[in-house]
């Protein structure tokens, strides 16, 4: 049993068994790695927090609120910055329950069931945490009187935090379970109370004995009760009083556990009189510098400086912390590395293991599904030593402490592995862990920084600048004062922005899977809805900012898995819609095993076909564009298959059969959000297939298919229709707005094209934002189900479609008001990050859009941001960054730079109302100029007969190749890299035919158009 004031364990100095392994699993040593003399050390300086970091002044308590993420896509982290005991909760992208190609129909169950068991279709998991606790720093407090096995996010510093929704949970709890409180000063407590936790009434205290002690080590009985049963009520609160006139310096509570329950847990712990609060610390401050991916905590304690650091790196492909001090006697602690899975009673437990001097500690496992995993964290210090006890490491005496973490499962994202790499992930992490092991700490911070702040600088955004003095405060102090609706925080909004940005490059990467509905953290084995892959405007949301705001690299993880859960999900699709059905969709949650759940999401997949789409879209890169193509066709066979004609006012239109808009009203034919995907979807592929100069009569098939969809409808209140039936309430506020897809994120409605339809559009918008009149709205105006993390950022976007930036702004204030927690996640209640992508993507697209083929500078740029700005390196479709400036809302300079592009065709920007034309810049020299030159053979021929056509660009190479028949363009392709390139046309009518070659040029040729040539055409024989 350990003593909270004079802890008493076994402290060995190893000199002599540097290298000893563990039994179970070998490990290799290195000599000075348990016993270094403590190096003098030079005064530490707290770090400052750059300008745009969110920073705070005190540590976190609670998860989902208050800790901050780190992650390198792959491996996850969520920081709290304590000071006695720092948690370091921990995630990897792929440790997942549920079983391979899970279907509904296919298990039989029904459609409406979504069982995110470890054998259903699963849920993401928690994969543990670290926990270092200090000696003698951020004393007094309290802590456990041993090594528990505390639920995540569920521990003893839940049981003293003020909230009776927060508790702490010992999942098979020992025979004794001690709570140690040390005070700041001693006094003679003579009442306490407990309150009950939330759930599970078996679970709560009923045996405990309360003692008081001077100085740690020898304790006196104060008090024993044994309750009859349970707390009668849940968040119930029992006081209890006993006889006392001594001051103790530390009182604890001695549980004793109902035997055969599988938890112990309590909600709060209350001993009333006692000052736990005090602990010595100044100058306290933990941040997160968004642009460098770095968090970093700093105080001061009596004679000392506490400086301490972590990173999650891609480059090392680890999570690496660092604890500092100058304290002249260094610090002292433990090391606990726990298991998240030991929290579900009904997987395997995992025993941590520690080598014999202390520096690894590691566990590995497997799941009731097969996956294993594993986890290894190795630990360095300067001066001082380490060692072990049981299941920890023990360090003494240390100026520096360096820990290094991998996690790994046997995961891959290949369905026709089954879902598995056959690697063992255990050494795989210590692989990883070998090959760092000769990089030093400032070497791997080095890398990460250049790496990660590359990323983060390829754009930026400023309207303004906030107040010295509200600078001055922590972010949850700002985001109370910016809740007013009324107060400005120019660089709050820009900080949401820019945290939006890193979230996503934090959680999804090229080699990885994509975000999820919590990107990359999760600290629980049931999360809500599984922190799953939603289909229908979630998963989506997730990545409207990666191609506007340069994050590409990010966009390719979604289109990877994308692409491979095509391949169960054909199966599924052919059970459910019929065996001869081409193509294939999903249900509307989506594991990484290619498993769906839940309710049919029929459009599901075309509207993955859209991120496709765009992807190729913004890089222009031939790659993409020849390995996105099949896919986006096979979605296309699929609703040839599937559309239906059904009689529409009086005219025989193409519908999708039995639809259902998200997540309410009744199946329809026809309904809008169907209806609109379904046109994006042909819209989208017709521009692909014409790019490439293939498939022309499927061209012809798919363009009449989209002529013949079931249009859009203007409803009986001037609202856009939602169903074919005129059925739409203006009191309706749901959350879906799915109706609106076709202003955002499709293109079919725009404010210039279909003006009516817009206007319709705005109609129903409105409604859904509880004014369907038109009224004015304000951040309070926006009620029920309308405040939710992803409801606000979808409809910024689509107000600023709809050229209404003053409501787009208001739902950027929305949702830092009502569905933004202190560490600036999203949230609905519960925690869901799709709505700090989501706002990236909508401020994005209310300082730049390209959607309709012209880029529109500032097309809905709010009052509050129109008095001086600009932004860079923002990202137009084409291939473009576009950098602008401007001034009382009008734009003063800008620039559109063909860096991507695959030539310098001239684009058209909107800018202060009027369109121009402009010559895109190049990052490279002065583009030279090129000459294309036509011939044709023969000149004269009968309708039907061959004519090949020659092209040549002098000095030209690649890029696109055009000819044109009657301004029409008959044939294209790529030109050769001898700037030459041959077609065949078989004119179908008599009469002259006027041919002309126009090559688009690349980045450094400038494009150039032939003469034109006329060739004869005589009737046929």
């Amino acid at each position: 049993m350990s003593q909270p004031l004079s802890i008493r364990r076994r402290a060995v100095l190893i000199a002599g068994t540097a290298g000893a392994a563990l039994t179970a699993l070998p490990l290799p040593g290195r000599a000075d790695a348990a016993v270094r003399r403590l190096a003098a050390t030079e005064p530490l300086e707290l770090p400052a927090m750059p300008r745009g970091a969110l920073w705070y002044d005190a540590p976190a308590t609670r998860w989902a609120s208050e800790a901050l993420p780190i992650g390198n896509g792959r491996l996850g982290a969520m920081l709290f910055g304590g000071v006695g005991s720092d948690r370091i909760q921990l995630n990897e992208q792929s440790l997942w329950g549920g079983v391979n190609n899970y279907d509904n129909a296919l298990m039989g169950r029904p459609d409406d069931v979504s069982d995110k068991s470890m054998l259903g279709v699963g849920a993401y998991r928690n994969f543990g945490e670290v926990a270092v606790t200090f000696d003698g720093v951020g004393s007094p407090g309290v802590t456990p009187g041993g090594s528990y096995r505390d639920n995540p996010g569920q521990t003893i510093a839940e049981s003293w935090d003020g909230n009776v929704d927060t508790k702490w949970c010992i999942s098979r709890p020992p025979a004794r379970v001690e709570w140690v409180a040390t005070l700041v000063e001693p006094a003679a407590v003579t009442s306490y109370a407990f309150t009950s936790a939330s759930d599970v009434p078996a679970r709560d205290p009923q045996k405990w004995t309360l003692e008081g002690s001077h100085d740690g080590a020898s304790w006196t009985v104060l008090d024993t009760r044994q309750l009859p049963g349970p707390f009668e009520q849940r968040r119930m609160r029992k006081g209890f009083s006993f006889s006392n006139t001594t001051a103790y310096a530390a009182y604890r509570f001695v549980f004793e556990p109902v035997p055969g329950v599988s938890h112990f847990q309590v909600a709060e712990i209350t001993l009333d009189g006692a000052d736990l609060t005090g602990s010595g610390v100044s100058d306290y401050h933990r941040g997160l510098d968004v642009i460098a991916g770095l968090h970093t905590t700093g105080f001061r304690t009596a004679g000392a400086s506490q400086v301490r650091e972590a990173f999650a790196t891609r480059d090392a492909d680890l999570v690496v912390l660092r604890y500092r001090t100058d304290a002249p006697g260094g610090m002292s602690g433990r090391v606990a590395l726990s298991c998240g899975q030991n929290a579900d009673p009904a997987e395997p437990h995992s025993t941590t293991e520690v080598s014999e001097t202390g520096d690894r500690l590691r566990f590995a496992n497997r799941l009731r599904n097969e996956l294993r995993y594993a986890a290894e964290a190795r630990l360095s210090i300067t001066g001082g030593t380490l060692s072990r006890d049981g299941e920890q490491a023990v360090f003494v005496g240390c100026s520096e402490l360096e820990i290094r973490i991998d996690l790994r499962t046997d995961y891959a994202m290949d369905a026709a592995a089954g879902w598995r790499s056959g690697d063992d992930p255990a050494a795989l992490a210590a692989a990883n862990l070998d090959a760092c092991s000769g990089r030093t700490f400032d070497l791997l911070r080095t890398a990460h920084v250049a790496t990660f702040s590359a990323i983060m600088r390829r754009i930026a955004v400023d309207w303004g600048r906030s107040g010295d003095d509200v600078m001055a405060l922590p972010v949850d102090a700002r985001l109370r004062r910016y809740a007013d609706g009324v107060s400005a925080d120019p660089e709050l909004e820009q900080l949401h922005f820019t945290y939006g940005r890193y979230l996503l490059a934090s959680s999804s990467r090229p080699d990885g899977l994509p975000a999820n509905l919590q990107g990359l953290w999760n600290d629980s084995n049931q999360p809500p809805w599984g922190s799953d892959y939603h289909t229908n405007i979630n998963v989506q949301m997730n990545y409207w900012s990666a191609e506007t705001t340069d994050l590409p690299d990010s966009h390719d993880a979604l289109v990877r898995f994308v692409e491979q859960v095509a391949v169960p999900s054909r199966a599924a699709t052919r059970n459910a819609f019929g065996a001869e059905v081409r193509g294939w969709t999903t249900r509307t949650g989506q594991s990484i095993f290619g498993g769906h759940a839940w309710q049919w999401n029929i459009v599901g997949s075309a509207w993955y076909m859209q991120h496709v789409y765009e992807h190729w879209a913004f890089s222009r890169d031939p790659r993409v564009l020849e390995h996105g193509y099949p896919l986006v066709k096979e979605i296309c066979q699929f609703w040839e298959d599937r559309l239906v004609e059904r009689e529409i006012d009086g005219q025989l239109r193409l519908v999708a059969p039995d639809g259902w808009s998200p997540e309410h009203g009744p199946r329809e034919d026809g309904v809008a959000y169907d209806q609109q995907i379904i046109w994006d979807l042909f819209t989208n592929y017709l521009e692909m297939a014409a790019e490439l100069g293939v498939d022309e009569d499927y061209q012809a098939t798919v363009a009449d298919m989209r002529d013949r969809l079931a249009p859009n409808k203007i409803g009986s209140w001037g609202q856009l229709q939602e169903w074919q039936t005129d059925r739409d309430s203006p009191t309706n506020l749901h959350r879906h707005t799915s109706h609106l897809f076709a202003v955002f994120p499709g293109r079919q409605i725009s404010v210039s094209e279909t003006p009516a339809l817009a206007a319709a559009a705005l109609t129903s918008l409105n409604a859904r934002c509880a004014v369907p009149d038109g009224g004015p709205i304000d951040v309070d105006t926006v009620k029920g189900e309308g405040r939710g993390s992803w409801t606000w950022p979808w409809r910024a976007a689509l107000f600023a479609r709809l050229q209404e930036p003053e409501r787009a702004y208001v739902m950027l204030r929305g949702l830092l008001k009502h569905n933004t927690t202190r560490n600036l996640f999203a949230s609905i209640p519960p925690f869901q990050m799709d709505g700090n992508f989501g706002m990236t993507g909508a401020q994005t697209e209310m300082l730049l859009q390209s959607h309709d083929g012209r880029i529109h500078l500032l097309p809905a740029c709010p009052e509050a941001w129109r008095a001086s700005g600009s932004f860079t390196g923002l990202r137009a479709r084409g291939g473009y960054r576009v950098d602008a400036q401007w001034r009382d809302g009008q734009v003063t300079a800008f620039t559109v730079t063909a860096d991507r592009a695959p030539d310098l065709t001239p684009v058209t920007v909107v800018a202060n109302g009027e369109e121009r034309g402009v010559i895109p810049a190049t990052d490279g020299p002065e583009p030279t100029q090129s000459t294309t030159n036509l011939k044709a053979n023969p000149r004269s021929v009968r309708v039907g007969d061959p004519v090949r056509v020659r092209v040549r660009v002098r000095g030209g190479s690649g890029g696109r190749l055009e000819l044109l028949a009657a301004d029409s363009v008959a044939r294209s392709g790529q030109l050769r890299s001898d700037g030459t390139a041959e077609f065949t046309v078989h004119p179908d009518q008599p009469g002259p035919l006027r041919l002309t070659a126009v090559w688009r040029g690349t980045r450094t040729m400038y494009g150039s158009t032939s003469k034109p040539l006329e060739i004869t055409v005589r009737p046929p024989r």
